[in-house]
């Protein structure tokens, strides 16, 4: 099987463009939160199956707001759902291009990967003959080295 290789090259100039897109996009979305694992797992699961729920729901508790608690208040609802329409094609756009991102990077380093075994193939043909890349092969080597299982259960 022949791996295509990406036929292009990402300039420093590009790099840094992207890179200050980005950090404007950043500046931009600024009321972004980070939720730390613990946070997250404390919080109801929201998802896509969820969006139409919250929609019926508002809906309900805007027809008939007296239904709902005093301290219930359906502005910050409102806020909410404002915020997750909002980010809902700012994310699919994301999610679209960190796709490809990684995908690029998946396929140009597997690419690079599969002629470095090449390499380190011929390297090995080479050093048979003449012994001359053993340190080299040794450095290479490294990187398929396993460890013994004494090593391992000691640990």
């Amino acid at each position: 099987m022949s791996l295509s290789h990406i036929d292009t090259v990402l300039t420093d100039e590009q790099r840094n463009k992207v890179k200050a897109a980005l950090a404007t996009v950043s500046e931009e979305l600024n009321f972004l939160v980070d939720l730390n694992p613990k946070e997250r797992a404390e919080r109801p699961k929201f998802g896509e199956k969820n969006r139409s729920f919250v929609a019926k729901a508002v809906a309900i508790a805007e027809a008939n707001p007296e239904i709902l608690p005093g301290g219930f208040n359906i502005a910050e609802l409102r806020n909410d759902v404002q915020m997750v329409e909002a980010l809902y094609p700012i994310l699919h756009t994301i999610r679209d291009l960190l796709g490809k991102v990684e995908d690029t990077y998946f396929a140009a380093g597997s690419g690079a990967y599969a002629d470095a075994l090449l390499i380190y193939q011929y390297a090995k043909l080479r050093n048979i003959a003449t012994g001359a890349l053993e340190d080299s092969l040794g450095d290479l080597g490294r990187r398929f080295a396993r460890k013994s299982r004494k090593v391992a259960a000691a640990a």
